[in-house]
């Protein structure tokens, strides 16, 4: 019985980051400022990395956290980027 809740709970999950992430994608598309585009990058990213963590919940197979892990700093690291350049016009002093 556990097992059956567990699954479905997973898919569930799995299914309602993927339409966020479709979501998203369409605010990339159509944002109308800079800022809006970035904070759906981040959504994409969060999502990305939600969606291996339930994969990695779903296997059982630690990989999965890994790169979560690196979509995390990765993500991270861009958000920063793109904040900079946003603020003062260049990434690099």
């Amino acid at each position: 019985m556990s097992a059956i809740i567990l699954f479905t709970a997973i898919s569930l999950a799995q299914l309602m980051l993927a339409l966020a992430m479709a979501l998203a994608s369409v605010r990339i598309f159509i944002g109308p400022r800079a800022q809006d585009r970035i904070i759906a990058l981040d959504t994409i990213y969060i999502c990305a990395m939600l969606l291996l963590v339930t994969f990695g919940i779903g296997t059982g197979r630690t990989i999965y956290f890994e790169a979560a892990l690196v979509i995390g700093l990765l993500g991270f690291v861009a958000t920063v980027a793109l904040a900079k350049f946003l603020m003062r016009g260049e990434v690099i002093e």
